[in-house]
């Protein structure tokens, strides 16, 4: 009988944690114009996660949407306007970024002119897609 109790409270916590798994916010972020969507996307974010702090979220870039997580890169309207921090200051709050690699092929891009808090996939639309049908994220395009 003790047995069966253990089992039961152990099932009982392994459905309460997949629940509570599966009932986090799940967003990505897709950027694929830096000059018209970077500065926009980056205060979406901070605000979203101001209102719902536990949210997962992935900004995926390609094309000309890359050019914002380029060392030193400045809002082009606005040069007050550091990407560099902004993006650390997400990263710091769990936000993950994204740099296709065909679009570092097709620009001649290598890796080193990307900040330290960009990570790489092998195609950025591949990622978003497989993002929202495999795990479910919910899409935004700032």
């Amino acid at each position: 009988m003790h047995r069966l109790f253990r089992f039961l409270l152990a099932l009982a916590t392994s459905a309460l944690l997949c629940a509570t798994a599966l009932a986090q916010d799940k967003v990505v972020y897709h950027i694929d114009d830096a000059a018209s969507q970077a500065t926009k996307g980056l205060r979406n974010i901070r605000n979203h996660l101001d209102v719902a702090p536990d949210t997962k979220i992935m900004v995926v870039t390609h094309a000309n949407g890359v050019d914002f997580l380029f060392e030193g890169a400045k809002d082009a309207k606005d040069a007050n306007i550091d990407y560099g921090s902004l993006v650390s200051a997400l990263k710091a709050r769990g936000v993950a970024f994204e740099v296709c690699e065909i679009t570092l092929a097709n620009r001649r891009l290598k890796k080193e002119q990307f900040s330290f808090d960009a990570s790489f996939t092998p195609s950025g639309v591949v990622r978003i897609g497989r993002l929202q049908s495999r795990e479910n994220y919910a899409y935004i395009k700032p």
